[in-house]
């Protein structure tokens, strides 16, 4: 009989394409994400009673649910497609509830696959089995964390700061570690070094020769100051300079692994500049289908959210029969690469690969958006990269001694470029210099001139998103799915902002991240979070009970929270009266936290709007030209300090400078961490923060 099977997915753009591969006999129907949830208006956790949540239909949901229980009447038997993870498992129990399919005569199956490909439905639905009740309890236990933990803390927040912002269990770890990485280049004082090159001439070839300065015999130095720069040149005056060594070795670059989310967010950040949120979005679009002349809607790539690199036999075999085909027998890879975190992956998803390595990105392209074209481009790269053999190329070292001091040159060439035929990233370019054919250890080298450079140590760099991510993944904080999300909501909150790739926190980031790190420790602290995490896997492979997480979570937050009522009645972070007057009132007016920092606000709103910037006082006098120096913020929401005489003194500094003259020079001071620094670098000078200085 047609008809007499439904088939109800997530998404309706996998609609078309699955009823395509399955013909007359299903009918297929979408959920369009979750139907149930808890409540917005409450935390919608019975704490009294076992911390049952209270979930409620989601508002909107009611005609789709309608048309779906129609045809679930319909139909003998359901089966539940929604996606291979823990969140689709936890909708299609959801389902299960809101649909009321546990009550009546009809077989309910839960179904998954990897792809959206006729092969992939069609074995799937050779394999039906039960809803995994540990998959939605991680589910649940995750969700009820993360609510318990917002709906208590948030409104300290909204009460101390300002209305509308959050506190989240992984939302509140990212900002304290972006903050911690601004104190850290805030703190970070520059070390001065020297390099230096010799320019030699060698008989029979044109250029010269490019050494570099090693130090005196095997034993490496460093040059530290012009003194010694000085002194090493003088020493090297009239030497003779011989080559004693040069030695040829070969080494070999491995191919790299497949995506998994969180490497390809860091990759299609740093390779085609997209944020984490645009790469799932456009990732979800190539797996949910697309329309291709002659093979109709299909999905191009495999279920973007996996922390695995494990790809299928029937793929590896695909790929190796293009590479062969297309690039010869030697560029294949043999064996297959595993991942060094391997004990960490949660779930036998594969990783993210092209569905059909013949759909090239060229024979796709006119299918595809600009973007979906270039996301595709990079997976399908890597993923044909990922089983190829790897580069290999030869590099010379030359050991170049004047006396008793060393110089090197180092050169690489590649021999087999192996998978870096299709695939590179900034690593990998190894031609870093080549090295001139004509000379030995024969060859006659006769000085031509000195090239010394002074450098100072760089600090660490500020954060992207790919950097985010990356490190949110090697501290175990949150999950693949989670990433975009997380980063996100710290955007949207304006806690952090974005000026080109860098991400910096505001002030708001910093006020919050504040009442985080004084009353919450524990939440936002990197250890228990990623215990949190391993506990949630715990769920998930059914050795952990979800209850007891939350049982032993809760009472310690409870208290945190009652504390930090009490303790933050003392504070007052926000609307601190000022002797500023509102000239179209009178009233005094108060400083308030807006999207871009504290501004001056009456306090008669909503009769009165009058605001206006406000300008805070550092307490120290300009060094250009004797006006106050405040704290400012760039159009992206960072912080600086400048004059106040602006735009007649454009004096301003990224560190707080100080009212101390620096002894040595006379310049004016910056505060970094506990010290003083001289803001002159070529001076140099550092000093302990005077004890009224600390914070």
């Amino acid at each position: 009989m047609a008809g007499n099977k439904l088939l109800i997915v997530e998404s309706p753009t996998k609609v078309k394409a699955i009823k395509k591969f399955l013909g007359s006999g299903y009918d297929v129907a979408a959920s369009n994400g979750h139907v149930r949830d808890l409540p917005k208006s409450q935390m919608g956790i019975d704490i009294e009673h076992g911390y049952e949540p209270k979930y409620i239909t989601i508002r909107g949901k009611g005609d789709l649910l309608a048309d779906l229980r129609k045809k679930v009447k319909k139909a003998d038997h359901i089966y539940l497609a929604t996606d291979p993870d823990r969140e689709g498992e936890a909708i299609s129990w959801h389902l299960i509830s809101a649909l009321k399919l546990g009550e009546g005569s009809k077989k309910v199956s839960r179904v998954t696959f990897n792809e959206i490909t006729k092969n992939a439905v069609k074995e799937a639905l050779k394999h039906p089995r039960d809803i995994d009740m540990n998959l939605v309890d991680a589910q649940q236990a995750r969700r009820v964390l993360d609510r318990i933990v917002g709906y208590s803390i948030s409104p300290l927040l909204w009460n101390k700061i300002k209305r509308g912002l959050s506190a989240g269990r992984v939302q509140s770890v990212a900002l304290r570690i972006i903050c911690d990485r601004e104190d850290e280049i805030n703190a970070f004082i520059p070390k001065e070094y020297w390099s230096l090159d010799v320019n030699l001439g060698v008989s029979g070839e044109k250029k010269p020769l490019v050494a570099h300065y090693y130090g005196e015999g095997d034993e490496k130095k460093e040059i530290a100051s012009k003194e010694e720069l000085e002194a090493l040149v003088k020493s090297l005056e009239g030497a003779d300079y011989k080559i004693t060594q040069i030695k040829k070795s070969e080494r070999t670059k491995k191919a790299p692994l497949p995506f998994t989310t969180s490497t390809l967010q860091q990759e299609a950040s740093k390779a085609i500049n997209f944020s984490t949120q645009k790469t799932m979005r456009v990732a979800q679009q190539l797996y949910e289908g697309i329309d291709i002349k002659g093979s109709g809607t299909v999905g191009l790539i495999t279920y973007l959210r996996t922390d695995s690199t494990r790809i299928s036999d029937e793929a590896i075999a695909a790929a190796s029969g293009y590479i062969e085909e297309n690039f010869g027998k030697e560029y294949l890879a043999e064996g297959e690469a595993k991942a060094k975190n391997a004990q960490k992956i949660q779930d036998a998803h594969e990783a993210i690969r092209p569905t059909d390595v013949n759909r090239t990105p060229v024979v796709v392209k006119d299918y595809l958006t600009r973007e979906q074209f270039r996301l595709y481009q990079l997976i399908w790269r890597r993923f044909m990269a990922s089983r190829m053999a790897p580069a290999k190329y030869e590099t010379t070292s030359v050991r170049i001694d004047a006396g008793t001091h060393r110089f090197t040159v180092a050169a690489s060439k590649t021999v087999f470029d192996g998978f870096m035929n299709v695939y590179t990233d900034d690593e990998d370019k190894i031609e870093k210099n080549t090295l001139m054919k004509g000379i030995d250890e024969k060859s006659v080298l006769k000085f031509e001139s000195f090239d010394p450079q002074q450098h100072f140590t760089q600090p660490k760099a500020h954060y992207t998103e790919a950097s985010l991510v990356h490190d949110l993944e090697q501290l175990g904080i949150g999950r693949p799915s989670t990433y975009a999300p997380t980063i996100g909501t710290i955007l949207a909150r304006h806690y952090i902002s974005k000026d080109g790739k860098n991400l910096f926190v505001t002030d708001l980031g910093l006020a919050v991240n504040k009442v985080m790190n004084d009353q919450f420790s524990q939440i936002v602290n990197v250890n228990f979070t990623a215990n949190l995490e391993t506990l949630l896997d715990g769920v998930a492979e059914g050795t952990v009970k979800w209850k007891t997480i939350i049982e032993n979570f809760y009472p310690d937050l409870d208290d945190a929270v009652k504390k930090a009522e009490v303790e933050l009645e003392k504070v007052t972070i926000a609307d601190e009266e000022t002797d500023v007057v509102c000239e179209n009132c009178g009233r005094n007016m108060v400083i308030k936290y807006g999207p871009h920092g504290k501004f001056l606000a009456c306090p008669g709103f909503p009769e009165c709007r009058n605001t206006k910037p406000y300008f805070e006082k550092i307490g120290v006098e300009c060094p250009e030209c004797g006006k106050d120096i405040v704290i400012k913020m760039t159009k992206k929401g960072r912080r600086y300090y400048g004059c106040l005489g602006f735009p007649d003194c454009e004096f301003m500094s990224w560190a707080k400078p100080s009212k101390t003259k620096c002894p040595t020079c006379g310049g004016y001071m910056v505060e970094k961490g506990n010290k003083l620094a001289c803001a002159n670098q070529e001076c140099g000078f550092v000093m302990d923060k005077p004890e009224e200085n600390k914070d």
